[in-house]
């Protein structure tokens, strides 16, 4: 009976596996830290088969850093850590699709890799900016603790990974460049094909960026770099300039198979549209038979009302004379109300392009500013302002929309959540168009400073702010729903509440003991002494959520519990997953869990006690449900 893994895959053994797919003649083998052989990868030859010549020296196009190397193995690097899901600070736990996962976001992005590979529509970060005084983490697993507090004299008693990057260090933008490389290389692999990412910077490191996605997303991936004014007003006490813009760049996973969703046309574009005539094609506007070029100007045109027509001097004729003698047979040439006027073709806003193409430079008139951003959260916490740099909900209900995430649902994921404006905006946008977006929050709980307001009113991380501010919107959403339902006129029909519920999941330790990964470096005397591999704090339900976490499975899927004998089973999206995780189980309960012949079952490997009762239910599942992958823990 096959055991679960409980480990983040290794990229690198995967990365080889590739290689060896395409190039077996660079495989060789070589002995890792314990002395035991492994395979691994002849650079030189690869090099020879991925050049049609030669090559000599070191000299290319590269773009490199102190620590590149590094940030690189820190990507592929497994581990063993877990999701333990958090009922009491979630809502509507039993019917959300929405997810808030507090952690660091290198180790929740690599926990997520089977679970949401190639799932993600849109992906939106808002990371540090490196301006000297902000916070970046610092990815060093293997350091002891004493060390790490002396290298960077900051290590909160939530050992989470942070220091803040002033200039003075002699790496300022190197462990920037490193610590966003990581995280951009596991999130190119949960975007979808069709998936799209956007990312705000300032002029930091807007060049460092561009160079870190050119080289994950591919340059050839890039999309735009949006410009947004994010503030209204100058800054007089400015030293050079008043910076009022910041960056958004914009790279899709196969630009040939993105495209932005055009914009809504504004009421002002279509007041130009009328229908004098009450021509049954709907609304119009005209125009003019002459252009500055177009058809030679000696062209003439007469119409069957025997008007002959020729452009204006120093003009040209738009269309052929074909094109007019078409345009004639359907009835959209107009001469004015009287029909004597000089003639003209109609435009009708049924065939106008139904939308309008993006823009580069986002105008805060259209999208919001810094201010209304505060204005935001203020709005949701009574007047008060827990965090200092959201960004306004405009700008993310912008980005979502043209991210075409509607259907689906269309999963967004914004790693550096922040106060979750990104929620906030996906259940608000849901709200006015109907959308089934979902959203996926991932922020790492950094205290809220003593002298802080949020601090003062009671909130001591982020991640309490985030929640909170989910749980405030989502209750104003849906609250203007009903108030609107109420005013609906006849023939309109009620807009249905949005899902403003969210699973909470905190990161922690693996669920199972040291024992359960390296078996064989125990002997029998000491496992005697072993009740369990699977740790005395952890629940059924953190088991349960670290099973679908191996087994690949969204962390979303429904999950009930039905009781069969007095045993609780636990059962996900009907049969994806059956689980068991009593200490003694029954043929009974076996042979029912059997015959609702499940895709997946997992039973502890306690719950039987001996070899034959284990292969009694293999001949059970044989029997009733001969599919069904079976494992234990």
């Amino acid at each position: 009976m096959d055991k679960l893994s409980f480990e983040t895959d290794n990229f690198v053994k995967k990365n080889i596996e590739k290689i060896e797919s395409l190039f077996p003649n660079v495989i060789t083998e070589m002995k890792d830290e314990d002395g035991k052989l492994k395979k691994g990868i002849d650079f030189e030859k690869l090099k020879q088969e991925l050049s049609e010549e030669i090559i000599e020296g070191d000299e290319r196009y590269d773009f490199t850093w102190v620590g590149k190397k590094a940030s690189v193995v820190e990507a592929n690097k497994p581990i063993r850590k877990t999701l333990r899901p958090c009922i009491e600070e979630s809502k509507n736990w039993e019917t959300t699709e929405n997810l808030y996962i507090e952690g660091d976001n290198l180790e929740v992005l690599k926990l997520l890799q089977e679970s949401y590979l190639n799932s993600i529509k849109m992906i939106y970060i808002d990371p540090p900016y490196n301006t000297g005084n902000d916070f970046i983490y610092k990815d060093n697993f293997t350091i002891g603790k004493d060390e790490y507090d002396e290298q960077i004299g900051l290590y909160d008693e939530e050992e989470n990974r942070l220091f803040q990057n002033t200039e003075s260090n002699g790496r300022f933008h190197s462990d920037w460049c490193s610590m966003m490389y990581s995280r951009l290389k596991l999130a190119h692999s949960l975007l979808s094909e069709d998936g799209v990412i956007f990312i705000s910077i300032d002029d930091n490191e807007v060049h460092n960026l561009r160079r870190l996605c050119d080289e994950v997303f591919g340059e050839n991936n890039f999309v735009t770099n949006i410009i947004w004014q994010k503030k209204y007003s100058p800054q007089n006490d400015a030293k050079w300039f008043s910076d009022n813009h910041d960056f958004i760049l914009c790279y899709a996973k196969n630009k040939d198979m993105w495209r932005p969703k055009l914009l809504p046309r504004s009421d002002k574009m279509n007041l130009r549209y009328s229908n004098p005539d009450n021509d049954p094609k709907g609304a119009w506007k005209l125009i003019t038979l002459h252009a500055k070029s177009g058809n030679k100007s000696d062209f003439s045109y007469t119409f069957k009302n025997g008007y002959t027509w020729r452009p204006p001097s120093g003009t040209f004729a738009r269309f052929s004379k074909e094109t007019l003698s078409q345009y004639e047979s359907e009835q959209k040439i107009w001469f004015g109300k009287d029909g004597n006027s000089t003639p003209a073709v109609k435009n009708y806003l049924s065939n106008v392009k139904q939308g309008v193409t993006p823009l580069t430079v986002w105008l805060y008139t259209d999208v919001g500013h810094t201010h209304e951003a505060k204005e935001d959260v203020k709005t949701c916490f009574d007047g008060i302002s827990p965090f200092d740099t959201p960004k306004p909900v405009k700008l993310l209900k912008r980005l979502i929309h043209i991210s075409g995430a509607a259907d689906g649902p269309g999963l967004i994921l914004d790693f550096f959540s922040g106060s979750s404006t990104t929620a906030h905006a996906v259940m608000q946008l849901n709200a006015e168009d109907g959308g089934n977006r979902k959203f996926i929050m991932i922020n790492l709980p950094e205290p809220c400073s003593e002298d802080s307001e949020a601090y003062k009113v009671g909130y001591k991380n982020i991640c309490e702010i985030g929640k909170e501010r989910i749980r405030r919107a989502g209750e104003k959403i849906n609250q203007e729903i009903i108030n609107n339902n109420k005013q609906l006129k006849i023939g309109e029909e009620e807009k249905k509440p949005v899902d403003n519920g969210f699973r909470v999941f905190k990161v922690d330790s693996s669920n199972m003991k040291d024992v359960y990964y390296s078996a064989d470096e125990y002997n029998q005397e000491m496992l005697s002494g072993l009740e369990s591999n699977i740790k005395e704090d952890r629940t059924d339900l953190d088991l349960l959520y670290g099973i679908m976490l191996d087994w690949g499975l969204p962390l979303s899927l429904n999950h009930k519990i039905e009781k069969i004998d007095g045993i609780d089973i636990h059962i996900v999206d009907t049969n994806v997953l059956i689980a068991c995780f009593a200490e003694k189980i029954n043929e009974k309960v076996v042979k029912e869990i059997a015959k609702k012949q499940p895709i997946r079952a997992v039973f502890k490997d306690s719950s039987f006690a001996s070899s034959p009762e284990k292969i009694n239910i293999f001949e059970i599942f044989k029997l009733l449900a001969p599919t069904t992958t079976i494992k234990v823990i």
